[in-house]
């Protein structure tokens, strides 16, 4: 009888501690106003410093181009942030979406000068409870592939029928893009770039729990499953990329590095073997989280011009020359 009363007592106690540790991580993870943006990146592990002084001069003369607020209002109700660079009225426009914690202006300053450099238009949208976006539970591509179909259609109506769309996405955003490949989507979309892109939450969060908190994943994970179901809407694999991608039927590139500690390059992998639609892989070696860019900007720029050399029309160009 002893024996039961103790087993008894030491399954309540590991009950009350895996509901405890359930909250706990649930709190820090899928709510706005616990996400931190600086633990994210100590967990990511980029050395961000090295690369600060092209970031800094890339920022100010992105900021240097004229540019307004945009907003949205998501089929939930909240209202979204963007930020529209119009690029001279250019026919070739870029959505981007950033990484978890961030904002649009953060991720894509690197960037910024290829694509604006090569003609682009360029939208930096804030995600759902992110930047000056509103909400509290955070999407992790599951729900923000919805809001960028919302931006999708706003480029159009900004732009005109016959502009040509790149969705380019890094880290939680490139999940959004890839899960967004699963919607049907407008003619105008040619392509899109997955950047250090992860399957579903579950998995890129029991990666985490796995190898930086030495944890099990079971049964934390499908607790916080069922209350993100009940709260957000959306189980954490409800959604997955490496399915939805399955469904995609424009061109697809897709970018990691082998150094990815957070989002592991082997997620890469799983996308590409289920992509149903032209793909190309580029790994960039050493290159740590969403790092890719900046440890190999040439094979980085050579693989998006080729992307958009096969998908994208240069319209303006093809005008001046008739």
């Amino acid at each position: 009888m002893k024996f039961w009363k103790a087993a008894a007592l030491l399954a309540g106690t590991l009950t009350a501690a895996e509901a405890g540790g359930t909250a706990y991580f649930y709190r820090r993870t899928m709510i706005r106003n616990n996400a931190d943006m600086k633990r994210t990146m100590k967990m990511a592990g980029t050395d961000w410093n090295q690369y600060m002084d092209i970031i800094q001069d890339r920022k100010e003369k992105l900021l240097a181009n004229p540019y307004q607020d945009l907003y949205q209002i998501s089929d939930d109700g909240l209202k979204l942030h963007a930020t529209w660079f119009p690029n001279q009225d250019a026919k070739k426009v870029v959505i981007c979406f950033h990484g978890y914690t961030s904002q649009g202006m953060n991720d894509f300053v690197g960037l910024s000068d290829y694509y604006l450099r090569n003609g682009f238009a360029m939208l930096l949208a804030d995600a759902r409870a992110h930047g000056m976006s509103e909400g509290e539970q955070i999407g992790f591509g599951c729900l923000d592939r919805y809001d960028a179909m919302g931006w999708i259609k706003r480029v159009i109506e900004i732009c005109g029928e016959d502009v040509e769309i790149l969705l380019h996405g890094i880290s939680m955003g490139a999940a959004t893009v890839l899960m967004t490949a699963g919607l049907e989507l407008p003619v105008q979309v040619k392509a899109l770039v997955s950047d250090c892109g992860f399957t579903s939450p579950k998995y890129v969060f029991t990666h985490v729990l796995h190898t930086m908190y030495h944890l099990p994943a079971f049964p934390m994970i499908q607790i916080a499953s069922r209350v993100n179901q009940k709260r957000a809407g959306y189980g954490l694999d409800d959604c997955n990329a490496a399915r939805e991608i399955r469904k995609a039927k424009i061109p697809v590139l897709l970018i990691h590095g082998d150094a990815d500690t957070f989002v592991p390059c082997s997620m890469c992998e799983e996308i590409y073997e289920n992509c149903a639609s032209d793909k190309r892989k580029l790994i960039v070696k050493g290159a740590a989280h969403a790092e890719s860019y900046y440890k190999d900007m040439q094979a980085y720029e050579n693989a998006l011009t080729e992307l958009i050399e096969r998908c994208v029309t240069d319209t303006k160009s093809k005008e001046n020359e008739s």
